[in-house]
């Protein structure tokens, strides 16, 4: 074959064929823009209402007030000054308790309610569905309103008690009691709301999957541990991370019921509250900021702990481990 033929084949072969039709550049343009119109508003919204404030944190973390006016650069100290609070140190490890004790009980309970009503022997599961699912859908202020109102020892559920058996309860709004009665607060809002996600996880596992089990003798419990939990590790392991982050958000509970019992719940109940009081009460902004921000890394390190427990391997997994 000489080089004129080789080029001739080439230029063949690269060409068009006769049918095929040639899209414009300005259509290429116009399906361009059209994707952008699409996600422009999604992510000029985005960008205002999180990442623009998260910016404006980090920069005011970075700076302090002076006694003069106005504020001077000071770089991390902001940081170190945080890392060594004993107030911060107080309220991170009270959430942290918090997450160890709380969190396992309310999926706990979230998980065996959705087995529940994905069991078959169970009737009326739209209505038992929608009385486990209605505290989410109350605010949560008026929850802890509720509740507040009912743990008062001289007024309220507890008071009743105490009138009606003729002893004294344990006070739940006590220094013994209180982070439990928080916990039964939160548990009570959001079993609920994890009893969904686990319920829809449930409800995507495929039929053939129960019929193959019954075919090989499987019971209730070995059709639980060994079909229905490993099919909604998903849903397990979202409901894990965003009750992580809520955790280490514990702010609306413990402030309402400041107001009940004030002389129990300090202004560094958790690092929430102690940001919040140190910008709104005691205007240090900045420091406040390097509060929130230091919060922010410790709650994105433990949520990416918990949804890799395998802890920090970024090694690729080879084709054999990924099918096993």
């Amino acid at each position: 074959m000489t080089t004129g033929s080789l080029n001739t084949e080439l230029v063949v072969t690269g060409a068009p064929k006769a049918g095929a039709k040639l899209m414009p550049r300005t259509a290429h343009r116009r399906r361009d823009w059209s994707g952008w119109l699409f996600v422009g508003p999604f992510m000029a919204i985005f960008l205002l209402v999180l990442i623009a404030p998260l910016i404006y944190a980090i920069f005011l973390s970075l700076f302090r007030e002076t006694l003069v006016g106005g504020n001077s650069f000071v770089g991390l100290e902001n940081y170190a000054q945080a890392l060594t609070d004993p107030k911060f140190w107080d309220g991170l490890l009270r959430v942290t308790i918090f997450l160890f004790v709380q969190v396992p009980i309310m999926l706990g309970l979230s998980l065996f309610a959705a087995l529940a009503l994905d069991s078959a022997r169970l009737r009326w599961v739209p209505l038992f569905r929608l009385s486990i699912f209605l505290p989410y859908a109350i605010p949560g202020v008026v929850a802890v309103m509720i509740w507040g109102y009912m743990y008062g020892s001289q007024f309220g559920l507890v008071a009743d008690l105490n009138d009606l058996l003729g002893f004294k309860l344990p006070e739940p709004l006590s220094n013994s009691y209180l982070m439990a009665a928080i916990g039964n607060i939160v548990t009570w809002e959001f079993v609920g709301y994890n009893m969904l996600i686990f319920f829809s996880g449930l409800k995507a596992i495929p039929q053939e999957l129960y019929e193959a089990a019954e075919i090989d003798g499987a019971g209730p419990f070995r059709t639980i541990f060994s079909i229905k939990l490993p099919s909604i590790r998903g849903a397990l392991v979202i409901a894990t991370l965003f009750s992580i982050i809520g955790s280490f958000q514990l702010f609306n509970e413990p402030t309402m019921l400041r107001a009940i019992a004030p002389n129990l719940i300090s202004s560094y109940f958790t690092p929430n509250i102690y940001a919040f009081n140190l910008s709104f009460s005691g205007s240090m902004f900045n420091y406040a900021a390097a509060i929130a921000i230091l919060s922010g890394i410790i709650t994105m390190i433990v949520a990416f702990i918990a949804q890799n427990p395998e802890g920090f391997n970024f090694k690729k997994k080879s084709k054999k481990e990924e099918q096993a």
